[in-house]
């Protein structure tokens, strides 16, 4: 087993090597991972940034667009042919169409590559032709990322850190009493094992719905094909010195390894490694809505995403050497089309306060970091309204039953401390404000020619991830 795992990591360094030399002499491939926690807006980010990418005239923030060095950008088949399809034209149909709506969200890994015939800027522009740039896009679900944390935990530590920290839940109660009955030491029985991982499962879709961010592991959330395996078939349980053979804990634990191994590491080696440009999404909105313990949780998530990338400088040489990093990471506060446009700076400020921690690591590693607000596809627009003798700045949009409202969602504070001081302090509520949200559907939409769907800063998004490559 050592030697065929030897082989099959020197295969793979051959590969990469061989890869990474064509790219660099030949065709130059970026590839971006796009993920975030759940409801952030994956699928809508992927799916406009395409679409505005090839009819690129609401893209005036790219350089190469403004310069006009794009000649083209097309649709390609993707090079890994084992990796779902990202579905673009079912999920852009489903946002333009004469009935708009939300497409499903991102449960698995999928990709998509998008071409680029581009000129050379500068001195070079005179004397080479277009060259090709691809564009690999790979969706994955940020509840997987978290899991990356695991491999570094063995089953006891992740057990106790994973009681201790859900002590006090209510969404954990029911799942706790049946760990506490549970006796580890006695011999291993398959429907104690199936009753303890369903219940650990609903707690885990219970706490994700009521807010909580740290729900690990991922797949337990989006089982996929793996479902009622052994695999999946675990949970945290009270351990105390080492299991003998055939107790409840050497199972739980071997299957805990398990895991580790045949899931978390594979999505590691052929997924996850590969990416050199990163944007994490963030539903800060809802979470602000949700109370101070969210915005904390995403604080800690937000922390926990960025400790499994190896941020840094992808110089030629030492991709070849180490294989790639990721050099550019971008966070975003999504949805910023749910307040007016006056807010949207203490938006991102609060992204920026929200990240800090996670943004000094990577810029100190060599990579580099931004934080910004933005609206993948645009579904509202703004008024302002009289209310008490006062101009209150709103957004307007649809409902989904169908209605049209407008909704002022409350004013964030100019200083993130307000919100963050709370969060970190373990404050069950605001004190002195309540901030709103509404769930709004897409706008049915008319594009003129050229015009990809309306957005709030995706042009800036782009520029930062891509816009040094193209």
């Amino acid at each position: 087993m050592v030697i065929s795992s030897l082989s099959d990591s020197l295969v793979r360094g051959f590969e990469t090597v061989g890869d990474s030399v064509s790219e660099a002499l030949f065709e130059p491939v970026i590839r971006l991972g796009v993920t975030g926690l759940a409801r952030s807006g994956k699928t809508v980010f992927i799916t406009s940034l395409v679409a505005n990418l090839q009819d690129r005239g609401r893209m005036t923030g790219l350089v190469a667009q403004r310069e006009g060095r794009i000649n083209a950008a097309y649709l390609q088949p993707q090079p890994d042919d084992t990796v779902p399809r990202f579905d673009y034209e079912n999920h852009l149909a489903a946002l333009t169409g004469p009935r708009p709506h939300w497409p499903d969200s991102t449960r698995a890994v999928s990709e998509l590559r998008l071409s680029f015939k581009v000129r050379p800027a500068g001195l070079l522009s005179g004397l080479q032709g277009p060259r090709t740039v691809h564009l690999d896009i790979v969706d994955y679900p940020g509840e997987w990322l978290l899991d990356l944390a695991l491999l570094d935990k063995s089953y006891e530590e992740w057990s106790a850190e994973t009681l201790n920290r859900i002590a006090g839940r209510a969404e954990a109660d029911a799942f706790l009493t049946l760990a506490k009955a549970a006796e580890p030491r006695a011999d291993h029985d398959e429907s104690t094992a199936q009753s303890l991982a369903k219940a650990f499962s609903d707690y885990l879709n219970a706490a994700r719905d009521a807010g909580y961010y740290d729900c690990t592991p991922g797949r337990f959330l989006l089982p996929g094909d793996l479902s009622g395996s052994p695999v999946l078939t675990f949970a945290p349980v009270p351990v105390e010195g080492k299991p003998h053979r055939r107790s409840l804990h050497h199972e739980m634990a071997r299957r805990y390894a398990a895991y580790k191994s045949q899931v978390v590491k594979p999505f590691f080696r052929d997924h996850f490694s590969r990416i050199d440009r990163q944007v994490v999404l963030v539903d800060a909105l809802g979470a602000i809505h949700k109370g101070p313990q969210a915005v904390e949780d995403m604080r800690r998530a937000m922390a926990d995403i960025l400790s499994a990338f190896r941020p840094g400088r992808n110089a030629w040489l030492s991709q070849l050497l180490v294989g790639k990093r990721v050099e550019r990471i971008l966070f975003a506060a999504t949805k910023a089309d749910h307040l007016h446009h006056l807010q949207h700076p203490r938006l991102t400020n609060i992204m920026e306060a929200l990240t800090r921690d996670a943004r000094d690591r990577a810029n100190f590693a060599g990579a580099q970091t931004a934080a910004l607000s933005l609206a993948a596809l645009r579904a509202t627009t703004e008024e302002i309204r009289s209310h008490q003798g006062a101009d209150l700045p709103c957004v307007r949009g649809t409902l989904p039953d169908g209605k049209h409202a407008a909704f002022y969602p409350g004013e964030l504070p100019e200083d993130p401390a307000r919100l963050l001081g709370p969060a970190r302090g373990g404050a069950g509520a605001w004190l002195d404000a309540d901030y709103g949200f509404m769930a709004f559907e897409p706008a049915q939409l008319t594009l003129r020619p050229g015009d990809g769907p309306p957005h709030i800063r995706l042009d800036r998004a782009a520029q930062f991830l891509i816009g040094d490559r193209i």
